[in-house]
């Protein structure tokens, strides 16, 4: 990706933790505090729906028991996703990247999907997003960032959509992962923002490739990123960061 079209904060499931992570009401709220692009975990239903969701168990941040990539659309779409986050946000449903994608293009917002497959449903997972992301956004100005922690899921994205652009994700500098990145084709790599120093800042970007840091909750960190030179920042913190 020659041009970087994307802003530079970027909040995390929508809204941080201020609102039920991955559903519209958080997604809402992160754009009325000024955000204009949102990272969203996208997974694949039994039937073959991608709806957001993070956890591969539906116990956290829902009213239902068990694995949710286990059961069908109709089964998830009918649970509450909002009452364990508070009371406000009660019955507020899980969300289909459809829906997200929808919002999102209406108004004009960046996304950042990070591919968050059920353990063993990598490769399908990473093309069903990708098969769905090149088709909803078919056209768009600005395509969706695809990301994954899961250098299978985004081989399959590759493989289905390569139009679109793919970041690697680490929460480690494991042997690799700056080859692994190249081998993909990505654009970025997205990395725990404690990884993050003057040298290796460089060997990303020459490597061609921009700095992206998770989950930046404090300003001390925020501007540590800053002064390095990385490229974007998610946070959580939706109500302490001005991204203007």
């Amino acid at each position: 990706m020659k041009h970087w079209p994307y802003p530079r904060w970027i909040a995390h499931r929508g809204a941080g933790k201020i609102a039920p992570e991955n559903t519209l009401a958080a997604f809402r709220l992160g754009a009325e505090h000024g955000f204009r692009m949102f990272e969203c975990d996208a997974k694949l239903s039994a039937d073959g729906v991608v709806f957001l969701m993070h956890d591969a168990t539906l116990e956290r941040t829902t009213n239902g028991n068990g694995i949710g990539g286990d059961l069908p659309w109709p089964a998830l779409s009918q649970l509450d996703a909002g009452s364990w986050h508070s009371r406000a946000f009660a019955g507020e449903p899980l969300p289909t990247l459809d829906a997200l994608a929808r919002f999102c293009l209406a108004n004009r917002f960046q996304l950042n999907i990070e591919i968050k497959p059920t353990p063993g449903t990598e490769a399908a997972t990473g093309g069903a997003v990708a098969r769905l992301a090149a088709r909803l956004w078919a056209g768009a100005e600005i395509p969706p960032l695809l990301t994954s922690f899961q250098p299978t899921a985004l081989a399959a994205a590759q493989q289905t959509a390569p139009e679109l652009p793919r970041g690697l994700l680490v929460d480690t500098l494991w042997d690799g992962w700056l080859e692994k990145a190249q081998t993909l084709h990505c654009c970025t790599v997205v990395a725990n923002y404690t990884l993050w120093d003057r040298a290796t800042v460089a060997r990303v970007h020459s490597a061609g490739m921009k700095c992206l840091s998770y989950t930046v909750n404090d300003d001390w960190a925020a501007q540590h990123l800053l002064a390095l030179g990385t490229d974007g920042i998610i946070t959580d913190r939706v109500d302490l960061f001005s991204p203007i």
